[in-house]
């Protein structure tokens, strides 16, 4: 059997994601113990705040430790105790999961954790139902006035909401840390098609409106930009080439509408002054919290959403990152992007020279397309992403890789692959890891496979 894992003060802070339902279902440390025996894991991010299938957990059945009822509905909300007093001045407030309504996990797994050297982080995600009381209230809109599935960070409501849950969760457990994970991206992004997954061109809110006025930016010039934007790519999709190709059309739009990107900014903008309200709030509350940030995939494929990730700026409001690197299923992913950019703007060249031109832009050195689709991306791209954070950041804040065990892809995870990744992390120059997407979706001898490189590292 692999043996117990040390604390993070004797070395690397080794996380896994996971939450609330394999902790109650299974029983708390009876997971505890193949956590630390098969994963060497020393730290927790628990699922405290999520309305996420795949972060909270009834997305999929146990493989290999248990049997959920995977046909179940998932709600999702708050795991913890929400406590009235920190929600005063947001109309969002209700919204304690209704799967365990009894039952507080912060509560219940620190104690335990406590006993065995271990750390609790809280893994709150930024998604949100919409049938949750006044939701209406916080979402984005779009350049035609209609409510979006998301919410709107320049809305007081929205931002009164998540420093109140941030303060609550630090002042109400002995949490060691959080970390904040949110997958939505610009307006910009979003109308190029530039993700992994379609969205909503948002947002154009009354909020969003009067800090563009302040900005000396207009609205009206804004929506009528992205209007025009979306209907070329709209055409693109279609297949209807212009007169001038792809790139070229898509780009005259951009010099005759400069507002498309001032908008663009506008919105990471509110973003990322989420991030900084949430270091400011935990660190107010308990200054040796350490809180970070997940940043999406997205990252690893999009050029434009790549610039946007600021990795030295979040440095001065983080105390680390965690990219996501699952290489497992990068290939599959890196596709649908490609296949969205080659419909959109980039109808030029063929899907296999985007490909080639991309890897060159990034720095990758992988395999051609249709190989990547079957095998994913090699546990080089986990070091080279590694590295190239750890050289943004400059000794300013800590790198924790999410490694990939077990996501849905068409291939699967093996120990070795793992095994692979993790060394290739550490190699880089990692201060951890984080196993990734979510325990409930691993297979035991996979994660056992991260926990052999983990021995690896501490018996250098």
């Amino acid at each position: 059997m692999i043996g117990r894992a040390s604390s993070p003060e004797n070395g690397p802070l080794v996380g896994i994601q996971i939450d609330s339902h394999s902790l109650f279902d299974e029983g708390i440390n009876k997971v505890l113990d193949v956590l630390q025996e098969q994963g060497q894991v020393n730290t927790l991010f628990l699922a405290v705040f999520t309305f996420d299938t795949a972060t909270g957990g009834r997305s999929s059945p146990y493989p290999g430790h248990g049997n959920r009822d995977a046909g179940k509905v998932f709600h999702g909300g708050n795991f913890a105790t929400p406590h009235e007093q920190y929600y005063r001045n947001t109309v969002l407030r209700d919204v304690k999961a209704p799967e365990y309504p009894d039952r507080d996990i912060l509560a219940e797994v620190i104690p335990e954790t406590r006993k065995r050297g271990m750390k609790v982080y809280a893994w709150d995600y930024n998604v949100f139902r919409r049938d949750t009381p006044n939701i209406e209230q916080l979402e984005e809109e779009d350049v035609d006035g209609n409510k979006a599935n998301t919410l709107c960070a320049f809305n007081p409501n929205y931002r009164n909401f998540i420093t109140g849950l941030v303060e609550d969760q630090f002042r109400s457990y002995d949490l060691d840390g959080a970390m904040w994970g949110d997958e939505h991206q610009g307006p910009f992004d979003n109308a190029i098609d530039a993700t992994i997954q379609r969205m909503t061109v948002t947002c154009f809110c009354k909020y969003h409106c009067d800090e563009a006025r302040k900005r000396g930016i207009d609205p009206d010039r804004a929506k009528e930009g992205y209007r025009k934007l979306i209907a070329l790519v709209a055409q693109d999709k279609q297949g209807v080439k212009p007169t001038d190709g792809y790139f070229v059309s898509f780009w005259r739009l951009c010099v005759e509408y400069p507002e498309l990107l001032a908008w663009e900014k506008l919105w990471n903008d509110g973003k990322y002054s989420t991030f900084k309200a949430i270091y400011d709030t935990a660190k107010k509350v308990r200054n040796s919290a350490q809180i970070g940030f997940h940043i999406w995939h997205t990252a690893s494929f999009s050029p434009f959403f790549r610039a946007e990730q600021k990795f030295a700026e979040f440095a001065t409001y983080a105390d680390f990152l965690k990219p996501v690197l699952y290489n497992e299923c990068a290939g599959n992913r890196d596709a649908n992007f490609l296949n969205n950019m080659h419909s959109a703007i980039f109808g030029d060249p063929s899907v296999d020279e985007l490909y080639q031109m991309q890897n060159e832009m990034l720095g990758y050195a992988e395999k051609p397309l249709q190989d990547v689709m079957k095998e994913g991306f090699s546990s080089d791209y986990v070091f080279r992403e590694t590295k190239r954070t750890l050289d943004d950041v400059q000794g300013k804040c800590k790198v924790y890789p999410g490694i990939g065990v077990d996501i849905p892809n068409k291939f699967g995870s093996t120990p070795e692959r793992v095994y692979d990744a993790t060394l290739a992390a550490f190699r880089a120059g990692a201060q951890g890891v984080i196993f990734s997407r979510e325990y409930a979706e691993m297979h035991n001898e996979n994660l056992a496979g991260g926990g052999r490189a983990i021995q690896k590292i501490r018996s250098k």
